[in-house]
């Protein structure tokens, strides 16, 4: 399937920004399944700026600006050709060793509550038991647009009983982690079934399985990744797969405004 995306973000400052510096995790990976056909990133000062890795894999853009600035623009846009894979990832540069993904942060914390999730979701087979904590995740968490920020942990949204893909996904990655599965934090984009453009920058998880490597389980959609998702960056938790962090001098009352359109290639929809 082909798959255009446009993801416009903007920041206004009620005070100017004197200095910024943007990590942008903005460029998709080509790896088994998926084919970057083509992408641009525009933002200031990314002429000057030179592609790195991270200890993740994910292909990074450092971008520096001088101000002062009262509005900065950020876009990527692009085509990207996906096959459902099952939910099989392979052929990702990956540097990380795997046990890295057992590590626990500040958002993805276990409390009793994930603990009992954990343990009512394990069954004997790995595949079976990480299947049945997607669908326990998702029973377990209406999806409820504003009911949880960017900050707010797994044990957090687990309590609360609502949240959006993020809670999810940290919810499953901090339950799998207890039950000593590596888990980790993928962000990308969705392709919904409607024929409208979908406002879909989107969130899921990937666990490792002995024999088959990778697997990414979305509690979100009940479903693992079809031929309907891109893959954009990966991490511990949503703060480290982020697609844009930052800091900047000045620029105080920070308002944010974030546009993603998602739709399948017109002239692949006319054959």
């Amino acid at each position: 399937m082909l798959i255009e995306i446009s993801h416009t973000t903007q920041y206004h400052y009620g005070e100017p920004a004197r200095y910024l510096v943007q990590s942008l995790r903005l460029l998709p990976p080509s790896f088994d399944g998926q084919t970057v056909i083509e992408w641009e990133v525009t933002a200031p000062g990314i002429e000057s700026s030179k592609v790195f890795y991270d200890a993740f894999g994910n292909a990074v853009r450092l971008a520096a600006v001088a101000g002062p600035k009262d509005m900065i623009t950020i876009e990527a846009r692009g085509l990207v050709e996906t096959e459902d894979r099952v939910g099989i990832v392979r052929g990702l540069y990956d540097p990380a060793p795997v046990r890295t993904f057992l590590r626990e942060t500040s958002r993805t914390a276990a409390d009793d509550a994930i603990r009992l999730l954990a343990r009512q979701s394990e069954r004997r087979d790995r595949l079976e038991t990480l299947h049945t904590l997607m669908d326990k995740v998702r029973d377990a968490i209406d999806y409820e647009l504003g009911a949880t920020h960017a900050h707010t942990s797994a044990a957090e949204a687990l309590a609360d009983r609502r949240g959006v893909c993020q809670d999810h996904a940290q919810v499953f990655i901090s339950a799998a982690r207890v039950l000593g599965i590596p888990a980790r934090y993928v962000n990308g984009y969705f392709l919904s079934g409607t024929e409208a453009p979908s406002e879909a920058h989107h969130a899921w998880a990937e666990a490792w399985i002995e024999g088959l490597g990778w697997v990414g389980f979305d509690p979100a959609n009940g479903m693992s990744p079809t031929d309907r998702y891109v893959r954009l960056a990966c991490g511990l938790d949503a703060a480290m797969a982020a697609p844009i962090r930052g800091t900047q001098r000045g620029g105080s009352r920070e308002a944010l405004d974030v546009l993603v359109e998602v739709q399948q290639h017109m002239a692949q929809q006319q054959q």
